[in-house]
């Protein structure tokens, strides 16, 4: 089968998941994508704690190929540079010195392959003060860009972001500057430099936010001190412990069919409720009413009740619910390895579809270093002699049962 990216060469030579994660959607669609590892490996293959199954590197280290060099060695370096003669796209997240040190410098990569796409991935951009500062999704695109600040109850202490929220967008965002570059490539025979950073992704993703903010109003700090209690935006619980989201943006036109979808149609004449103006100043008791009427009904009934009469609203999904709901299994978004393992026999897969375009069926993620012979043979032609000279230098490693 052909697909679409299969003649480019990726170098990943970014760690942890933002940068990487571009470089996975690449190998989704062909992409012969090789992962420069530290020894020991990526420190992304730790974040999975105490479980036994690394979860995280097998979601975006999916059909790539690990090569360990030892960078701060001379002929380590050499390797990467080789490569990069080969190459079509160049992923780095290393920041400040790190890059002079490794000899990742856009210049320095540029004057091997003019050709080549370099892309940069940056917590914080690539001027100002915090251009050296470790930012993480986290800490960069959550807390940095205001969503935090956002996304908490009136009084609450703001609450930490999931796992890899942020990474996964910027993920996005560098795979579609690689692409435009690309493109650009065609049309020119040039490469270029193309960036990204965890911050601008997360002010991006906070842009109605800031854009208010920017036209002088602060909906952050109202909703801070005076509450934003819209019962058509809000979260109610159900009788077995579930919770159902409302996202009604048309209440003149939905609230009556809520209140026949809740068998409660006196709602209606209930002068409190009488227009909209009214019942968004009487908007507590209709909360309190909304409660007490959903906490009798299950998740099942309240979400058949609100599909029957047309209301806007979302089962806030339990995540081990969602990777067997159906809608996700029919649309591509949870996928079939086809691998024998137990561990990997289902995966996530990245959110684009372009038709006529295959992705690649999902091969596990590699050991450390496992397929360091083989992207040496057949990309820089190393003889096994050549490779065993790197191994004993140190600027190759390898799993033990691999050899000649």
């Amino acid at each position: 089968m052909d697909y679409l990216f299969e003649d480019l060469l990726v170098i990943d030579a970014a760690t942890f998941l933002a940068g990487p994660g571009a470089a996975t959607v690449l190998g989704d669609y062909g992409a012969r994508v090789v992962k420069i590892e530290p020894p020991g490996g990526d420190r992304y293959r730790t974040l999975k704690g105490a479980w036994h199954i690394d979860y995280n590197w097998l979601l975006t280290s999916r059909n790539k190929e690990s090569l360990a060099l030892d960078v701060s060695q001379p002929e380590a370096r050499r390797i990467v540079h080789e490569l990069v003669g080969h190459a079509d796209v160049f992923i780095t997240n290393f920041i400040g010195d790190q890059l002079a040190k490794f000899e990742y410098e856009y210049d320095r990569i540029h004057e091997i392959n003019p050709k080549i796409i370099y892309a940069h991935i940056s917590g914080y951009g690539t001027k100002g003060p915090h251009v050296s500062k470790r930012g993480f999704d986290s800490s960069a695109w959550w807390a940095r860009s205001g969503l935090m600040d956002f996304v908490r109850e009136q009084g609450a202490i703001p609450s930490t972001s999931a796992p890899g929220m942020g990474d996964h967008a910027t993920a996005i965002t560098l795979f579609s500057a690689i692409v435009s570059a690309l493109y650009r490539r065609e049309r020119t025979g040039q490469g270029g430099y193309v960036s990204t950073s965890l911050m601008a992704n997360g002010i991006w993703s906070n842009g109605m936010l800031l854009q208010g903010m920017l036209s002088g109003t602060d909906v952050s700090m109202r909703k801070q001190t005076r509450g934003v209690n819209n019962p058509f935006a809000h979260v109610y619980e159900t009788l077995d412990g579930q919770f159902i989201l409302f996202t009604v943006i048309n209440a003149e036109r939905e609230w009556p069919q809520l209140a026949k979808a809740l068998d409660h149609p006196e709602w209606l004449d209930d002068e409190r409720f009488s227009d909209l103006r009214t019942l968004i100043e009487n908007r507590h008791a209709l909360i309190e009413l909304l409660e007490e009427s959903i906490r009798t009904m299950s998740v099942e009934e309240a979400i058949s009740r609100l599909d029957e009469h047309g209301i806007t609203h979302s089962w806030v999904m339990p995540n081990g619910r969602v990777v067997d709901d159906e809608q996700a299994i029919l649309n591509e978004m949870i996928v079939e390895t086809g691998h024998m393992d137990e561990e990997y026999r289902r995966t996530v897969m990245n959110p684009l579809h372009i038709t006529g375009e295959e992705k690649k069926q999902p091969r596990k993620a590699p050991d450390v270093g496992a397929d360091g012979r083989s992207v040496l043979r057949s990309i820089l032609n190393k003889t096994d002699a050549d490779i065993d000279r790197l191994v004993d230098l140190g600027a190759v490693l390898e799993p033990e049962n691999q050899s000649s």
